[in-house]
């Protein structure tokens, strides 16, 4: 299959039963991964409200999970190439479990912060991993009909997620510390059902390295920048030795990990697939539109609570219209692909729909008519579910089995980078902006706006300041929308410059395709 390898194929094509029995626990895990980041996303107010946290470290305990789980998705990646995808797969899974049981306990925001980190590590494993498994057992062509099962999970998730949020800190004997813990035992159930149904065999390889320190470099110089871009216009200056030192840093991180990958046998991005046209193109596209959904979605929850005035469990109600276009357009989208074998005109249909869904959130402010909202998040999510899933296909489609660990992780870990900047860089400016908003309608310097209480903590401020709030959030959170639907013309652009695809039909390469793909 590849030259200069003993490569053992793991799995043959299985019937559509088969297929099926071995999806229930990958779903099931890819449900955990997901529901862990949704079930938080209406509670989130509430949460660093009680803890009395500030605008940016809100933006962090999301940050945090992103930031970890895009650092070692690379790695879990390559491990899925090296060793057993299903032990690898529940080994994510008890990581996971601790991160959550850890972040329940949390006492102040920097204890959650740093155990949304951790729980973070298990996530990125369940994200590269499920995708890692499902192209081992499924053939590209054949893998559209059953996007409607990731559909399905993804807008149950992302519908449920933020409702179970609302309702747990709604409920007075249960609290948000539940946001953390109710995952807990659906991974368990998730960990069951993947030991029953999942049976892959193991494809080993002698003297094996894991490019550990390529890593920690793309780790370290990520998280420095996104570290400057937290504090930077409100800590300190734009130009100032702070951020001279911080950027450079972080390019001199960054310069050293592709000095690295560019030497060490085994890399964890592998290069000569990211230089591909294929899977470039659907790097940066990916790369945009994580940029543009993370950084997007993580606000709407904020913005129906702190900037409507709606409890948790009405903003999760509200959000539906966003995951419900997810649903169907990713269900439509699949068994349309699987049917013709070109997946390019959908990858640019989803991306130009998603920047039309952002310019149409970019005008809404604290008194826009809910259909208006409504109808914005719909059209965000039929781009979403046109161009996520479909870009990994594309990169899977176009390497050979024995590299497809590394190219799904790589196109996922771009994704998540793209996700983990879009949150920390919106974030900033939205906290940049409400602080100077706040400032001047309190007229007080800024940073004093609310006393000693956080902006957050809306149960805890006057009935006038609680009006301003509402106001400023409201108004402020349509700059992070625009600045989303730019950023998604990126996406559009490369959307536009792949070359035709067609889907093969095969698991797996055939050989002159596979012996091709790795001389290029």
């Amino acid at each position: 299959m590849t030259k200069g390898r003993d490569v053992k194929i793991e799995t043959q094509a299985m019937g559509h039963r088969q297929v099926l029995e071995s999806l229930s626990g990958l779903l099931l895990a890819l449900f955990v991964a997901m529901v862990s980041s949704t079930v938080v996303s209406t509670a989130l107010p509430r949460i660093i409200g009680s803890l009395n946290g500030t605008q940016t470290q809100y933006t962090w305990v999301v940050t945090a999970t992103l930031l970890t789980a895009t650092a070692t998705t690379p790695i879990w990646g390559k491990l899925a190439d090296l060793f057993n995808k299903k032990t690898l797969v529940q080994v994510a899974i008890v990581i996971f479990v601790v991160g959550s049981l850890l972040a329940g306990f949390a006492q102040d925001t920097g204890q959650l912060i740093a155990a949304r980190a951790f729980q973070g590590l298990g996530v990125g494993g369940l994200q590269a991993l499920v995708q890692v498994v499902i192209a081992a057992i499924i053939p590209p062509r054949e893998r559209g009909r059953y996007n409607g099962y990731l559909g399905a999970v993804m807008a149950v998730a992302t519908v449920g997620g933020p409702l179970l949020g609302g309702l747990i800190v709604d409920v007075s004997w249960l609290g948000w510390r539940w946001c953390f813990w109710v995952a807990v035992p659906i991974a368990a159930l998730a960990f069951a059902v993947l030991q029953a149904t999942l049976k892959l065999e193991t494809m080993r390889r002698e003297n094996v390295k894991i490019d550990y320190l390529g890593a920690t470099l793309i780790a370290a110089g990520v998280s420095v920048l996104l570290v400057w871009v937290s504090f930077v216009g409100n800590s300190f200056d734009w130009l100032s030795w702070e951020t001279a030192a911080m950027v450079g840093a972080g390019v001199v991180l960054l310069g050293a990990a592709i000095a690295v990958e560019l030497r060490v046998k085994e890399p964890v991005v592998p290069l000569h697939i990211v230089v591909q046209r294929t899977p470039a193109l659907a790097i940066i596209a990916s790369l945009a539109v994580g940029m543009a959904m993370f950084g997007g979605a993580v606000f709407l929850g904020q913005y129906f609570q702190i900037g409507r005035g709606y409890s948790p469990t009405e903003a999760g109600l509200l959000t539906i219209p966003l995951m419900a276009g997810v649903l169907v357009s990713s269900t439509i989208s699949g068994r349309m692909i699987s049917r013709s074998g070109k997946i390019k005109p959908y990858i640019v249909a989803g991306t130009f729909t998603l920047v039309a869904g952002f310019l149409g959130l970019g005008f809404v402010d604290h008194a826009t008519a809910l259909w208006i909202v409504g109808v914005a998040m719909a059209v965000v999510g039929v781009g979403v579910g046109m161009t996520m899933q479909n870009l990994v296909l594309a990169v899977q489609n176009s390497v050979p089995l024995s590299e497809l660990g590394a190219a799904s992780a790589t196109v996922t870990f771009f994704r998540s980078l793209g996700g983990t900047i879009g949150v920390s860089v919106l974030g900033a400016v939205l906290a940049n902006r409400v602080t100077a908003d706040l400032s001047a309608a309190l007229h007080v310097p800024a940073g004093q706006s609310t006393g000693s209480t956080s902006a957050l903590n809306l149960q805890a401020l006057p009935p006038q300041v609680q009006t301003i709030v509402h106001t400023v959030y409201g108004d402020a959170t349509a700059h992070i929308f625009l600045i989303s639907a730019a950023v998604g013309v990126i996406g559009i652009i490369a959307a536009l410059l792949l070359k035709p695809i067609t889907l093969r039909t095969t698991i797996d390469l055939e050989k002159k395709e596979a012996d091709s793909a790795v001389a290029r």
